[in-house]
């Protein structure tokens, strides 16, 4: 009978043991063999932003060391658009941008270590919209410039009515100057017609003389 006992209490502590550590191993094993990945990134991707950040955000799923921590920005002309090197704090590595970059499609490479030695590497590209012609004016910038027509169409008639008072007073000044040249003119005419006559006379009573 004891002996009975004890096969029994072995056969229900295998019964038991064996499950409970097949269940500790199965919920440590995804621990385990779980990799580091990107888990948001700012811009994030296939964003399509009004401008470029001052800088890029990559948030990965554990902590990374800065000494293998690289990544890339290229932009649409497929010039770099860093402006310095990558900074790792915690699970989060950035990189400062250049803000005059020019808009269009950016691509963002990278390849980084965690802490624990697992590599994390990948791509993907954001577009920056191309900005509009110029910002909207602002209420008193436009009360100005309406303000100005007016103004500007009186200097204008004012410019205008100027000229011709000054033309008036050259064609006046014109023909008061005319009138002393169209007398010279007269008298030098009758002065050669008298001479013309006298010297016609003088022939005459020359022949009749004869």
């Amino acid at each position: 009978m004891y002996v009975t006992d004890r096969r029994a209490v072995r056969t229900a502590a295998r019964v038991l043991v064996l499950p409970a550590a097949l269940a500790a191993l199965a919920t440590a094993t995804p621990r385990a063999t779980a990799h580091t990945g990107l888990d948001s990134a700012s811009p994030a991707a296939d964003a399509a932003i009004a401008e470029l950040p001052p800088r890029i955000t990559l948030t990965f799923s554990d902590p990374m060391t800065q000494k293998y921590a690289k990544v890339a920005v290229t932009d649409p002309d497929g010039k770099s658009a860093a402006t310095d090197e990558p900074e790792v704090s915690g699970n989060e590595v950035s990189l400062a941008l250049d803000s005059t970059s020019p808009a269009g499609r950016y691509t963002v490479g990278y390849r980084v270590v965690s802490a624990d030695g697992h590599p994390v590497s990948g791509s993907y590209s954001f577009t920056v919209e191309a900005a509009a012609d110029g910002p909207a004016p602002s209420a008193r910038e436009t009360e100005s410039e309406r303000a100005a027509v007016p103004r500007a169409a009186e200097d204008a008639t004012r410019e205008t009515a100027a000229d011709s008072t000054d033309g008036e007073s050259s064609g006046k000044e014109s023909s008061a100057g005319t009138v002393p040249v169209v007398v010279l003119v007269g008298a030098l005419a009758a002065a050669v017609a008298v001479a013309v006559g006298a010297y016609v006379a003088r022939r005459r009573r020359a022949r009749h003389g004869d």
